[in-house]
């Protein structure tokens, strides 16, 4: 049986014992490294794996990954829109502080650091893998060749957002419109690749394309303390119209680039995140509710602007991501460790620190560093997301 993680493979025990249990599975590739420590004892990790909701999680995350992986892809092309949530090495060349092209990220990864937010998978690494992608989708920044672009481009970027000011306190990034440029240019590859805009029309309607975007207009743009002429100048509410406005003009202008299958993903609850309980508070809750609730404006505005393309656009679909709802499953269901990052983390950024050694039971994390989840957080959401996916495909 195919676990979502190679590393690891689900092994249903005796009726009197646990229902399952996640056992190291070797790999040549895992932690060749011999500077960072192996995972450590089963024992000490699996204890948090055995609640029915997490079986459930498993369930759904086999259920949604069991694909025969010798069959094709079940859309031609995928391509990837957003932050650092899905950045694969967009950043890593940009003159920012927003890049991890450096160890312990990408310790998990047979590559090694890639310019991935994580310690191995994003969340769009792995709905690749159920799509049933045998590679990952290569970064813009990559300069990927013909045969590459007809698969697919990851456009994403990590401290972007859906304005183009968002992020850059720290440096360079590509925001959502530069995004949608950069792939005009891949659009304008394809139609040269396949003879005519007709032909490659006809092929982009069949691709899927996702997009995690709005994070960092909140967190890098909104709540910093430097912000304070924009919270003047917009409650949230209206700073969420703001953000909705301009994100219905590029999700629009996707759709005139040939755009007919759309995953848009809501902002999950980012007062959950290490850094902003630790700069924060929480007053004794979990997580910081009030700046969860900043961005509900944000994703019901969301789901509205979804419903009216779908009015707008009949021989297009559009699907609702609930970050808000796969997050909360995710983290109740898995993981011991949700409010402290894996590895040891910069007070500046929220990035780990170059080349330090990171948690050995990386498991029992929800987070990797300050913002961002580990892997198998990514891996466990990725089939949870891929329901409303599937019904536009």
């Amino acid at each position: 049986m195919r676990y979502i993680n190679h590393r690891y493979f689900i092994h249903f025990c005796h009726p009197t014992s646990t229902f399952f249990s996640i056992i190291p599975f070797p790999s040549s590739t895992h932690n060749s490294n011999p500077n960072f420590p192996e995972m450590g004892s089963r024992r000490s990790f699996l204890r948090s794996w055995s609640s029915p909701l997490f079986l459930f999680v498993v369930v759904v995350a086999l259920a949604a990954s069991s694909a025969d992986g010798s069959r094709a892809p079940r859309v031609p092309c995928y391509f990837i829109f957003g932050d650092s949530l899905y950045d694969s090495g967009n950043n890593n060349n940009l003159n920012t502080s927003a890049k991890v092209n450096y160890s312990p990220y990408g310790i998990d990864l047979p590559a090694g650091p890639t310019g991935r937010f994580s310690n191995g998978q994003t969340t769009a690494d792995a709905i690749g893998e159920i799509l049933g992608f045998k590679d990952f989708i290569p970064p813009f920044a990559s300069n990927p060749d013909d045969r590459q672009i007809l698969v697919g481009v990851n456009y994403a970027s990590g401290s972007a957002g859906i304005l183009v000011e968002s992020g850059k306190q720290g440096g360079d990034n590509v925001d959502l419109s530069q995004q949608l440029r950069n792939h005009e240019l891949t659009v304008s590859r394809i139609v040269e690749i396949l003879g005519s805009k007709v032909a490659a029309f006809e092929y982009l309607g069949q691709c899927l394309y996702i997009c995690d975007s709005g994070n960092n207009d909140y967190i890098n743009n909104y709540i910093l303390p430097q912000s304070t002429a924009i919270r003047n100048q917009y409650n949230p509410d209206q700073f969420a119209a703001l953000l909705i406005t301009q994100y219905s003009a590029q999700i629009i202008r996707l759709y005139e680039l040939g755009a007919r299958k759309v995953a848009l993903a809501g902002i999950s609850n980012i007062g959950c995140t290490p850094s902003l309980i630790a700069t924060l508070g929480t007053n004794g809750a979990p997580c910081v509710n009030s700046v969860n609730q900043l961005v509900v404006p944000f994703n019901t505005r969301l789901k509205s602007l979804i419903s009216q393309l779908k009015l707008s656009y009949p021989d297009a679909k559009f699907a609702y991501l609930d970050s808000v709802r796969v997050g909360t499953l995710v983290g109740a269901a898995a993981f011991r460790i949700r409010a402290t990052s894996c590895c040891q983390v910069s007070t500046v950024t929220g990035l780990c620190l170059p080349n330090t050694v990171p948690c050995s039971q990386r498991p029992s994390y929800l987070f990797w560093d300050a913002f961002h989840p580990t892997e198998l957080a990514n891996q466990l959401a990725a089939p949870l997301f891929f329901p409303a996916i599937q019904r536009i495909l």
